[in-house]
């Protein structure tokens, strides 16, 4: 084994000091933070510098990948053993080995010479199933029960997070890889339930196919892809099957939207950029907001507050982004399109511009989810529901295209609109909920 696999496996070798957290309590931050004093300032040549170093270490004569993943590994083992703190010691494994298992994974095959796509699935197997196998032994000398289903869940959630950040970053930014996925599985961990296997097979199963399937048909990267996934998992734990279909109908009807007469699009100017394929900038601008609504549902016994809520809000955010998808998809096919604020006519393409056929597109959009989600969603009477949700997708398509007139561009990016557009079509809903009585 040399060169990338050599470190990395090295490095998962220091991550393997997170198993005896249990053993060590406290002093597990020690072994790290050691370990990050001698990479930073000790350990400038030699065998063990060769063995950690990255191309940019041997420049600066210092270890700092070694040191930063110890550094951020000790943050976390205090977070984890700290009597006044509470992160379970399981995510902290679990974030560890992640991390640090799942790229020996991709290294190992990247010396393959393999596609891109097969590296990152070597990253998530061999990433989740050390995450597993490390939580169990954590649970193990806590003389705890194994519960496989949360296990597999807060790993699979984990190296799918990581291998996200790490296509989005640098390998030198793994400290917020770490801290990043480390925070975000907690939060998981403490909203989850008793999960059942074969609910959560499905799911894996189910997400990783549409995953693949959008990769395949060029509608999203592999980051993109990988997004979506996550999403939808975590959909599917919090809320159910109902509300990833809702999920689904936007990103499926959305993706075709995309790819409709793309040619004619990209000739007027107008098409999505990279072939119609979303990345996760977009994914995330267009769900976000869904995905706080649904921890929302989970948490709403906590919150002391009512589960339709976060039902409204969910679908009237989805309700946006899919009626705004469809009008701009559609309504960048047909000329004389108007500014929103001034109805002046205008180019097409340009940010802001509205066409009756685009509205009537969106319309239709938002009545979709609105539709779909009083069928599959827990809530009030079906009708009323579904009304609410289609007055709430008008409401952020309008905030949208106002955004996108006055402040896109110079001010703001395609995906902050999105995200914004997609917050007033969750509170848009949930006011109008509010007036007719709902909760």
């Amino acid at each position: 084994m040399t060169g990338r696999p050599r470190r990395a496996a090295a490095f998962a070798a220091v991550a393997s000091i997170a198993v005896v957290s249990p053993t060590l309590g406290l002093v597990t931050a020690v072994p790290f933070a050691l370990i990050a004093v001698a990479a930073a300032f000790l350990i400038s040549s030699g065998p063990v510098f060769e063995l950690f170093a990255r191309p940019g270490d041997r420049q600066d004569q210092r270890l700092n990948g070694l040191a930063g993943f110890a550094l951020a590994a000790a943050g976390l083992a205090l977070l984890s053993t700290a009597p006044q703190l509470s992160m379970p010691e399981t995510v902290f494994t679990a974030t560890i080995f992640g991390v640090a298992f799942g790229n020996l994974g991709k290294q190992l095959l990247d010396i393959a010479d393999v596609t891109e796509l097969r590296a990152v699935v070597g990253f998530l197997i061999v990433g989740a199933a050390a995450a597993v196998a490390g939580q169990a032994a954590v649970t193990v000398q806590l003389r705890g029960e194994i519960d496989v289903a949360l296990i597999s869940f807060l790993a699979i959630a984990a190296v799918l997070l990581a291998a996200i950040l790490r296509e989005l970053l640098y390998e030198r930014d793994d400290p917020v890889v770490l801290f990043t996925v480390g925070i975000a599985l907690w939060g998981l961990e403490s909203l989850a339930g008793s999960l059942d296997p074969t609910y959560l097979l499905i799911a894996v199963v189910l997400t990783g196919l549409l995953g693949y399937v959008s990769y395949a048909l060029g509608t999203a990267s592999i980051a993109g892809a990988l997004t979506g996934v996550l999403l939808g998992l975590i959909t599917i734990v919090y809320g159910g099957f109902g509300w990833f279909a809702v999920l689904i109908a936007f990103y499926g009807t959305g993706a075709l939207a995309s790819k409709f007469k793309y040619d004619d699009k990209s000739a007027r100017g107008v098409a999505e950029e990279n072939d119609g394929a979303r990345g996760t900038g977009n994914v995330l601008g267009n769900s976000a907001v869904a995905l706080v609504a649904v921890l929302g549902f989970a948490a709403a016994d906590q919150l002391s507050a009512p589960e339709v809520l976060f039902v409204v809000a969910f679908s009237g955010s989805l309700a946006t982004a899919l009626g705004d998808t469809l009008s701009s998809e559609i309504g960048g096919l047909f000329d004389t399109p108007r500014l929103i604020t001034t109805l002046e006519p205008v180019e097409p393409g340009t940010d802001g511009a509205v066409t009756w056929q685009g509205e009537l597109a969106g319309l239709v959009g938002a009545a979709v989810i609105g539709i779909l989600s009083a069928t599959v969603l827990p809530g009030a009477e079906t009708l009323v529901l579904a009304g609410v949700i289609t007055a709430g997708g008008i409401v952020g398509i309008t905030v949208d295209s106002v955004l996108g007139a006055t402040v896109e561009g110079d001010r703001l990016g395609n995906q902050s609109v999105n995200f914004l557009a997609t917050l007033g079509g969750a509170g848009g809903a949930v006011l109008i909920a509010v007036a007719v009585g709902l909760f």
